[in-house]
């Protein structure tokens, strides 16, 4: 089994190659972007391989390197049986507290659309391509099984959301969001683009509301993110996925 693993940043993803032994061999994509290989590894459903890969802040960025290194794997006939989105994020209180691991049963583009008179319209409300892309739901549980990830909605935005009334609206809107980012939604459209499954797993460093750097707990939330990976094993096997 063969897992491609895009962060937005390489704290992110040095924590993610973190859960596994040894020092990644780094493989240049086209585009600029670096593959960090973890080497083969024994899951309890057989061996997988991991490649971690910082593609860049935003979901226009992550679509980009996303669909970069699956290209570049398909040509080299070794395709990927799992893309996951990966890193820290902001959690939507009380739901997802600062600490915890989030897995999206649900990547939504939460900013994606038109401003109206009678309030945001979805892009799919202006008759255009999609604003949500679902998980496998055996996946989802298999993680959330094996590392207690709370699973809900994960909102993707191009800005991050620094006041109540944002975090309000969008929990009007999305009721079940748990957690919010910047890169699932990219990363879900080029893996579908590719007819890849996709899963987005975020530790929660900081509540989503008033922005306040101070209240950050980024160190506890890469360590979460560490540990989370290294329960992954469990999960990520080629029975779970689709």
């Amino acid at each position: 089994m063969h897992i491609l693993v895009v962060t937005a940043v390489p704290a992110e993803r040095d924590a993610v190659t973190a859960a596994t032994a040894g020092r990644p061999e780094r493989i240049p994509v086209p585009g600029g972007f670096e593959l960090h290989r973890t080497g083969q590894h024994e899951g309890p459903e057989g061996p997988y391989t991991l490649d971690a890969l910082a593609a860049g802040v935003g979901p226009a960025a992550a679509a980009a390197g996303t669909a970069t290194a699956l290209t570049a794997a398909a040509l080299g006939g070794r395709r990927y049986d799992l893309v996951v989105s990966a890193g820290i994020g902001g959690g939507f209180a009380p739901g997802a507290p600062v600490g915890s691991l989030v897995v999206a049963d649900e990547i939504a583009a939460a900013d994606l659309g038109a401003e109206s008179p009678d309030g945001f319209l979805p892009v799919t409300a202006l008759g255009f391509g999609t604003d949500t892309h679902r998980p496998s739901e055996d996946l989802v549980a298999a993680v959330a099984a094996a590392t207690g990830a709370l699973p809900g909605t994960v909102l993707t935005g191009s800005t991050v959301t620094g006041s109540a009334a944002r975090a309000k609206e969008l929990l009007a809107r999305h009721p079940r969001a748990l957690a919010e980012a910047m890169e699932g939604f990219g990363v879900a459209e080029a893996a579908a683009a590719h007819g890849v499954p996709v899963l987005e797993l975020r530790t929660i460093s900081n509540p989503v509301g008033p922005r306040d750097r101070a209240a950050w707990r980024i160190g506890e939330a890469l360590a979460a993110l560490t540990a989370a990976f290294a329960d992954l094993p469990r999960a990520l096997s080629a029975r779970s996925t689709p």
